[in-house]
């Protein structure tokens, strides 16, 4: 079966053609490019996409737009001239007056749709922090998390030097892939947060750190979304498995810095007797 990406794109390029055989004009053609990339963001992805990061880029597709209409008198003449003889011509009042009407209205429903969300409760319970399994693989290599160790951690002590080059790497990740969700400060209020449901974790919170050991994290950040068990769902999260794109060794500085920056410690693993 082909992904619903294709078919939304298809329509989409189909459309754009029966534009180019009507020969539609500069208005028209604006138009459908715009509300065309609109239906992509929020229809052709298999996984949702955040609503801020939707509205990010509508924000640059409009701003491309009125510069590209704006870039030529002749162009501009075309885009506006529908709009002017909307306007003035006689004819075209009652489409006009529908339009000062319609506009307006949409707006107000918007508004009041936004502020009239009904609230349901959850299908099943959430776990926070669901159970992690007793292995992993990543990178095709296993991992036992019940006795798993940052590998790095012990350098604190016994090279200070050399700790201090892995939190610095584990900045660098976080700012360059972790910070648009979680946040400069690590509260989980990046520029994408809203758009997620659960929210980012809130590192900067006492105690929200030290709770956890690093394998645990090493498995959220290997696995991301997709490999939360069915007690960590629903979730509507964008966090990818980050073993796609990351090192192990970046994976484990970042937990280092994770930690490092929160001045928090990682829970101590319990020692049975």
């Amino acid at each position: 079966m082909m992904p619903i990406v294709w078919w939304v794109a298809l329509l989409l390029l189909a459309v754009q053609f029966a534009l180019w055989k009507l020969r539609a004009g500069t208005f028209l053609w604006t138009l459908a490019s715009w509300f065309s990339i609109y239906l992509f963001l929020h229809f052709g992805f298999t996984v949702p996409v955040p609503q801020s990061v939707i509205s990010l880029y509508l924000g640059i597709t409009t701003l491309a737009t009125v510069a590209y209409v704006t870039s030529d008198r002749e162009r501009l003449r075309n885009f506006t001239a529908p709009l002017v003889r909307l306007c003035i011509e006689p004819g075209r009042r009652p489409v006009l007056y529908g339009v000062a009407v319609l506009l307006p209205a949409l707006a107000a429903f918007g508004t009041w749709r936004s502020m009239n969300v009904p609230l349901e409760a959850p299908a099943f319970g959430r776990t926070i922090h669901p159970a992690p399994p007793d292995s992993i693989t990543v990178h095709d290599k296993p991992f036992n998390l019940i006795t798993l160790e940052n590998p790095y951690r012990k350098l604190e002590k016994s090279d200070p030097a050399a700790f201090a080059r892995h939190l610095a790497n584990g900045k660098r990740v976080f700012y360059q892939n972790c910070v648009y969700c979680h946040g400069d400060a690590m509260r989980g209020d990046g520029m994408y947060a809203h758009g997620l449901n659960p929210i980012p974790t809130n590192f900067a919170e006492g105690g929200t750190l030290a709770l956890l050991q690093e394998s645990f994290l090493f498995w959220r950040v290997s696995k991301g979304g997709p490999g939360l068990p069915e007690e960590g769902g629903p979730w509507d999260t964008a966090m990818p498995a980050w073993e796609s794109f990351l090192t192990e060794d970046e994976m484990w500085d970042v937990i280092l810095f994770l930690y490092d920056y929160t001045d928090q410690r990682p829970r101590a693993r319990e020692v049975k007797e």
